[in-house]
This record gives C-alpha cells, sequence and structure tokens, in this order.
C-alpha cells in the first residue's frame, strides 16, 4: 500500500502514537515514509502537536501539517469559531497525492472519528479518502469496555463507503488488561470486520526513539511491519 488513512474510533486512543509506530517500522525496513495531518485542532501557533511527536518518536520521517485551530474541537467547529478558513480537502487531497509519488508510504492520520466534520461544507476525513486512490484505512481502537460497538460502527461506516479497512490496532493495551479486554481481542475482529494488527502498549509514546522502534515492532503485525502475532498471547 501507498496511502493509509489511521482513524480513531474516538479522541484519546492513540491514533498518533499508531501513526508513529508505523512510520518507524516502515522507515526501519527501508521505506521512505511521510506522513501528513489534515487538521490539527487545540493548539496555537508554535506549539508542538500531534506532528511534532511523530517526528520525535520517528525521526526522518516526512511531516506536514496542513491546518491548524487554537480550540480543541471538530476542525469545521474550530475554524469557525477562530474565524480562520476552514480545511480544504481537494487542497489536502493534492498535498497527499504528491507526497504518494515521491515516498513509498503516506500516513494521514486523522483528527477523532472517522466521520467528524472537518470542511466548510460537512466533508470528513472519509471524504477524504474517498479523493485518494488506493487507500486503505488503518482503525485505532480503545482497549476496555464500549470499545467493540465504536469499532463496529466505524467499521460499518466504511464498508458502506466502498473504503478498504487495513485492520485494527488497540492504541493503548494497559500492562495489566482485566478480562473485558482479554475478551476484545478475539471481539474486535469481528466488529473491525478486519484483522488485529497490533496492541501498543501504554505508555509507549514516553520512549526514546530507537527503543520505541523496537518495542512498536514488538507489538506490531508483519502486515504493519512488526512480528507480533495474536496467538503469542494464548
Amino acid at each position: 500500500m501507498t496511502i493509509m488513512m489511521v482513524t480513531g474510533t474516538g479522541t484519546e486512543v492513540g491514533k498518533t502514537v499508531t501513526t508513529a509506530a508505523v512510520a518507524s517500522a516502515a522507515m526501519r525496513a527501508g521505506r521512505c515514509v511521510a506522513v501528513v495531518k489534515p487538521a490539527q485542532t487545540g493548539l496555537r501557533p508554535g506549539e508542538p502537536g500531534d506532528i511534532h511527536q511523530v517526528t520525535l518518536l520517528a525521526p526522518g520521517v516526512h511531516a506536514t501539517e496542513c491546518y491548524r485551530y487554537p480550540q480543541p474541537l471538530a476542525p469545521t467547529t474550530a475554524a469557525r469559531r477562530s474565524g480562520l478558513p476552514a480545511p480544504d480537502l481537494d487542497a489536502v487531497a493534492v498535498v497527499v497525492a504528491a507526497l504518494a509519488t515521491t515516498h513509498d508510504l503516506v500516513l494521514i492520520e486523522g483528527a477523532g472519528g472517522l466521520l467528524v466534520s472537518v470542511d466548510s461544507v460537512g466533508r470528513t476525513l472519509a471524504d477524504l479518502a474517498l479523493l485518494l486512490d488506493d487507500v486503505q484505512v488503518l482503525v485505532v481502537a480503545a482497549a476496555g469496555l464500549g470499545t467493540l460497538n465504536a469499532t463496529a460502527l466505524t467499521a460499518e461506516a466504511l464498508a458502506t463507503r466502498n473504503l478498504a479497512c487495513a485492520g485494527v490496532v488497540v492504541g493503548s493495551w494497559p500492562s495489566s488488561p482485566g478480562l473485558a479486554e482479554r475478551s476484545n481481542l478475539d471481539d474486535l475482529p469481528v466488529a473491525a470486520r478486519a484483522p488485529l494488527l497490533g496492541l501498543l502498549p501504554a505508555g509507549i509514546g514516553e520512549l526514546a526513539p530507537a527503543e520505541f522502534t523496537e518495542l512498536a515492532q514488538r507489538w506490531l503485525h508483519p502486515t504493519l511491519g512488526g512480528y507480533w502475532r495474536r496467538s503469542e498471547l494464548d
């Protein structure tokens, strides 16, 4: 694949760390990687955002942030309240397509969930994916209670738009998982209609780049450049 969109089942599920992990694993395999953040909200100019964290964890990645708004709201709402122009998804698609001609892999990190309104006419990240060719979508999910419903809804939204789901990754796997978390490992692929492609340990984003890459590969499936397999937890 050349273009992959990393979307979450909601906020704070580990999209940024997952994006960095996939980028890091791909670069370790010799691939040239770019990461695009269509819209960053909740930060003022100059403040380090998601793209900054990705570059810290995956040094050498080409990183682009397209739009930024100060209030921590959905991009369309944040743009309206700030008086700034809303994101132009057609322009973002042009940026992504251009990077895809010069990079082996382009990762698009979403904001919130798949159907969060992004531009002035209510288009979403799913609409951005539809503007691009051969995009696969990686769904980042939470580990515990409530994750199955959110994952199933995301999968259904993808299916109705004929968008390919590459798989699901748990973005913050606890060090001491309970019954719900362990059971969800079997149920998440069913809810996602796609394979479970990794579990990223909670707190991994605080590691130094070399340690981050090693641990990320240990917990990512070979499809994403790692060597983890679900059977290892049984």
